[in-house]
């Protein structure tokens, strides 16, 4: 009687649904027929996804450190800023237009604050001695959200939208003039017309960021002030920063939306691009790191799971001579890798657990390389570095020892099927 392919598939399925238990059992069995192999086996693959998870966490921690330091000294997640300023990085140069988009900009959810800057270069003077800097001009109630530079004030107090010659100028700069808060300082700017503009300032407060380089060129005045002073109207950039780094194409785009014909929004990276490489590098390099821990595992798995398939050489015969196909003796040795593999990745969660608590508290303190200051490009780092640490660990831990038990069973499965079950059952393979 002929059989219809239909009942013939389902019959195949059913008979590899009962075989699915059988190949779990044997597993296990197998695998506890020698626990002190299985748990060393399980240890090392802890050991290595915990390094992986500690060393991914610090890289990824160092880009975020990274991208923090660039959006939080001045620049934002987003700039919006004339078109040509990318290919001239010329100072001077003005928005076209700035309420509307500053105004849609402070509208959005996903903004944390919007600031309007203007900069020129400057000379200040007191008495005999002068200073460069490079004088921007702010926002004084919103500049303190966007710049973590406000946070080094150390004497006076930040300067106030009703300060029409308030400056607030950095250490280097003080120390260099030898002149502390209420001095008066003889400002030297150029003006839109190429003529040389004086005026007075007088210091309200001084800023120390740690860095010598930033606090050496530091001066803060209202917008209006370097208005005034160079003929120059409106802003010549709004940094807008956001909740998360995440939203930076995003929010980008419904913001360019509304900048005038001459303006754009560049993003953090279009305007630090150094920085963006190096942050790029930094997570390149995490994903390399995972590659080369799932290549150690595998060099170290592979070896315990071959001399555990040859050393049940007879107990694959005897199942192969039962009927046992190349496909389940494949999924057998598979399986038990996929085993170990999951006990590995808990131990890995487990051992990394207080390393990963460590660095994401405590941090990994560079101060003493970096001689207390890390800046760069005119941008503040923190020199500590914190271990970005979240629930992706988890599914990473699992991901990457699955990934490396298995391909380091492909080796020991092939040898698996390639037993002779008449020569491994002969007294000379007993």
């Amino acid at each position: 009687m002929a059989h219809s392919p239909c009942r013939e598939t389902r019959a195949r399925q059913g008979d590899e649904s009962m075989k699915q238990p059988l190949v779990l059992k044997i597993a296990l069995r197998g695998l506890g027929r020698h626990p002190r192999r299985t748990a060393l086996s399980v240890l090392g693959i802890g050991i290595g996804v915990a390094v992986a998870l500690f060393l991914n966490a610090f890289m990824l921690g160092e880009s975020e450190m990274v991208i923090r330091g660039v959006v939080r000294t001045g620049i934002g997640h987003l700039h919006v800023a004339p078109k040509s300023w990318a290919e001239t990085r010329d100072r001077d140069l003005r928005l076209a237009e700035w309420r509307n988009v500053l105004e849609k900009a402070r509208s959005l959810d996903e903004v944390v604050a919007a600031a309007p800057r203007a900069s020129t270069t400057a000379l200040l003077g007191f008495g005999t001695k002068v200073a460069g800097v490079e004088m921007l001009g702010v926002d004084p109630a919103v500049e303190p959200s966007v710049n973590q530079l406000v946070e080094g004030l150390s004497r006076g107090r930040y300067i106030e939208r009703s300060d029409s010659t308030g400056a607030v100028i950095g250490a280097g700069v003080a120390e260099r003039l030898d002149v502390g808060v209420d001095d008066a300082l003889f400002a030297t700017v150029v003006d839109s017309s190429g003529e040389i503009r004086y005026a007075m300032l007088t210091v309200v407060g001084i800023i120390s960021t740690g860095s010598a380089e930033l606090d050496a060129s530091l001066c803060h005045v209202p917008i209006a002030s370097i208005e005034r002073m160079t003929g120059r109207m409106g802003p010549s950039g709004i940094a807008v920063l956001l909740k998360d780094e995440t939203l930076t194409r995003r929010v980008g785009t419904r913001l360019d939306g509304e900048t005038a014909p001459g303006d754009t929004v560049l993003t953090w990276q279009e305007m630090a691009p150094t920085m963006s490489v190096g942050a790029q590098a930094d997570r390149a390099f995490a994903g390399l790191i995972s590659v080369i821990v799932v290549f150690v595992v595998v060099l170290g798995i592979t070896s315990a799971q071959l001399t555990s398939v040859l050393e049940r050489k007879r107990e694959f015969a005897v199942l192969m001579a039962l009927g046992m196909r190349d496909a389940l003796v494949v999924r057998l040795v598979l399986v038990e890798a996929v085993i170990l593999g999951l006990l590995g990745g808990v131990a890995g969660l487990a051992i990394g657990a207080p390393f990963l608590h460590w660095a994401a508290t405590k941090g990994l303190d560079f101060t003493e390389f970096v001689e207390g200051e890390f800046s760069m490009e005119g941008m503040l780092f923190d020199p500590v570095i914190y271990a970005q640490v979240g629930m992706w660990v988890v599914p990473y831990a699992v991901v990457v020892a699955l990934a490396a038990t298995v391909l380091a069973a492909l080796y020991p499965a092939r040898t698996a099927v390639t037993i002779n079950p008449t020569t491994a059952l002969s007294l000379r393979e007993a």
